[in-house]
């Protein structure tokens, strides 16, 4: 296998807030009191009982604010880590004044409808007569980022076609695609004024960060699912395998047909994603843009593990496209295999003459185990890997030869 080019490879209660027309005080026992309802003399209260000599320290304080922030959010089940995730978390504070705790705010964080609401107006829908999917709005003029599988499905047989948050369409045309990061670029015509996508960090991401997936599943657009990280650095392959990481949109026919490819580095979500959600947006708790929503792994139709390219590397990719019509990648000059040995890494079969891999030293039979900061378990970590550095970039390799681990630093070419 080609570390430039993809390789099959085989397969590998919730708590929750509630709601109710009582808000969030219920009720007394007696159910609602009537306007003209006299109040009942009530018997003087007793005295105060004298203040506690015992007062917290200021390390106390701290711990006892972060006990119950974690109680706030430590149930223990996804829901409730999602629910409260994008609500204020209330923390005690305590004074000379106040000798018991009083509840407050410690930040403004958004709401689940706040962040749908603030999200939903820079995803659209995009369809065609073979395919349909969604995207992101990245300018007020009509630049939309959307998955290579999407734009090329849509895209075949007829005009394309994307509809905003407001119901108003408009024709599209494709500005430029890269199959090796499964990304494009479209352009719809003759709009202005578009609520563009606020970009973040993808490289902040931790696991267990709560985040919403945005698109049109099943051709239901403007729909919202929330879930959690559920993993980072993932890699897949792409259109090799129907029961695995299957791009949504994607019918059985057009798997088939499409060339498989690898990508690494990618985001895991338990948040729902189906047949449709491909292109659209992942958000992050104050409404960024983190990932393109882009594959699910199932065993059957729909539903399964999410998967998102983040958003760093669909920045760099979808600025490239904007300004020339195409991406530069990283190139190695090895082709690579899985290990069968009790050592997992990627055993090189071939290396390329006058490649940068070459010029480093590496050599055939060489097992590769580590690549920049990531371990290699297999070939595809390698393909993966090598697809997210750039040109010129610098890469240290990690490598056994003989029973000796070695290192290697490697200055990648541009692949021609």
């Amino acid at each position: 296998m080609n570390a430039n080019e993809p390789h099959e490879q085989g397969p590998q209660e919730k708590g929750a807030g509630g709601w109710s027309q009582f808000g969030s005080t219920p009720p007394r026992p007696g159910g609602f009191p009537r306007r003209d309802t006299i109040a009942m003399e009530m018997p003087p209260p007793p005295p105060a009982a004298p203040p506690l000599k015992h007062r917290f320290t200021a390390g106390q304080k701290v711990v006892a604010g972060l006990a119950m922030a974690a109680m706030a959010i430590g149930g223990g089940a996804v829901g409730a880590v999602v629910a409260t995730s994008f609500q204020p978390e209330p923390v005690a504070s305590s004074s000379a004044n106040t000798p018991s705790p009083v509840f407050k705010s410690a930040g403004d964080p958004l709401t689940v409808a706040e962040v749908a609401a603030k999200v939903q107006p820079t995803v659209v829908m995009i369809q065609g007569q073979t395919g349909e999917g969604s995207g992101v709005v990245l300018s007020e003029d009509g630049l939309i980022l959307t998955n290579n599988h999407v734009a090329v499905g849509a895209g075949q047989g007829g005009q394309m076609t994307v509809k905003f948050s407001d119901g108003k369409t408009a024709k599209a045309t494709v500005v430029g695609t890269d199959p090796a990061t499964d990304l494009a670029v479209i352009r719809a015509e003759g709009v202005s004024g578009l609520t563009k996508a606020t970009l973040g960090d993808s490289d902040q991401l931790k696991v267990g960060d709560a985040v919403l997936a945005i698109g049109s599943p099943l051709g239901l657009d403007g729909s919202v699912t929330a879930g959690i990280v559920s993993a980072l650095d993932r890699t897949l392959n792409l259109g090799n395998d129907q029961r695995q990481q299957i791009p949504p949109g994607w019918g059985q026919e057009q798997q088939q047909q499409s060339a498989p490819t690898t990508i690494g580095g990618a985001i895991q979500t338990d948040a729902s994603i189906n047949p449709g959600n491909s292109g659209g947006a992942l958000v992050n708790a104050a409404g960024e843009l983190v990932g393109i929503n882009t594959a699910i792994a199932s065993e059957a139709a729909g539903g399964g593990v999410g998967f998102a390219i983040p958003v760093n590397t669909a920045k760099q990719v979808s600025d490239q496209l904007i300004r020339n019509g195409k991406v530069s990648h990283a190139f190695l000059g090895v082709s690579v295999t899985d290990a069968t040995g009790d050592v997992p890494g990627a055993l090189v079969r071939q290396v390329t003459a006058g490649s940068p891999a070459e010029k480093a030293g590496l050599q055939q039979g060489d097992l590769i185990t580590k690549i920049g900061d990531k371990a290699v378990d297999g070939g595809d970590t390698v393909v993966g890997q090598v697809r997210g550095f750039k040109p010129g970039q610098q890469v240290k390799i990690t490598y056994m030869r003989d029973g000796k681990t070695a290192d290697v630093t490697v200055t990648l070419d541009e692949n021609r």
